[in-house]
């Protein structure tokens, strides 16, 4: 039997799309005259689109908030998108071990897939549109042995699929952060990940 599949979180976790994100966010308050304040952007990184636009516009307005923000991401992602370090190790060290490497994200499935391509990316799936408890479930359903990501959410996600979180302090929260969210471990960074993982039972323990 293959190992388990390992899920890891896309946004600041294996692409520095912060800078995309941040400029979208920003078009979009130029477009619509809303004032829409970065360090409260920056402090929820990772929540669904949707969730984030409820905090500045009301509900009748989301939806077109949505399409001006997805049509300036499509623009800006290529050139403000960067790989974070140990990304495309971390995926190569799963498929190494004969497990699948699949990406769960609360982006949108054609901005995630873009920026995937963009950056040279390649999951073995995408799991788009899902936050909190829609990751758990996505998790729970491929039986994975970890989830690797960015976000206190994340975290929760894995704890409540049952699986090892594994946090990465590379986005906008801090390790203690993580570890309170439930991580079993947290890492600097990416470039920690393949050691990591090739010495862990989980790594080849199918589930």
């Amino acid at each position: 039997m293959a190992p388990a599949p390992v899920g890891f979180d896309l946004d600041m976790t294996l692409l520095d799309s912060r800078r995309a994100i941040m400029a979208s966010f920003a078009a979009v308050a130029a477009d619509t005259g809303v004032t829409i304040d970065p360090a409260g952007v920056d402090s929820r990184l990772g929540i669904k689109l949707e969730d984030e636009l409820a905090f500045w516009f009301a509900p009748d307005e989301i939806p077109r908030a949505m399409r001006i923000y997805r049509e300036h991401y499509l623009r800006l992602a290529g050139p403000l998108t960067t790989v974070l370090p140990g990304a495309r190790e971390s995926l190569a060290a799963v498929r190494a071990g004969g497990a699948r490497a699949v990406v769960i994200t609360a982006k949108y499935e054609v901005s995630a897939r873009l920026s995937l391509d963009g950056a040279g990316l390649t999951a073995d799936d995408v799991f788009a549109e899902v936050h909190g408890p829609g990751k758990a479930a996505v998790l729970a359903g491929l039986r994975a042995g970890a989830y690797v990501g960015d976000t206190p959410a994340d975290m929760a996600a894995a704890v409540a699929a049952g699986v090892r979180a594994v946090g990465v302090a590379t986005g906008s929260f801090t390790d203690r952060d993580l570890l309170a969210a439930g991580a079993d471990l947290v890492l600097a960074s990416l470039t920690e990940f393949p050691a990591v993982y090739a010495k862990s039972a989980w790594s080849a323990r199918p589930r």
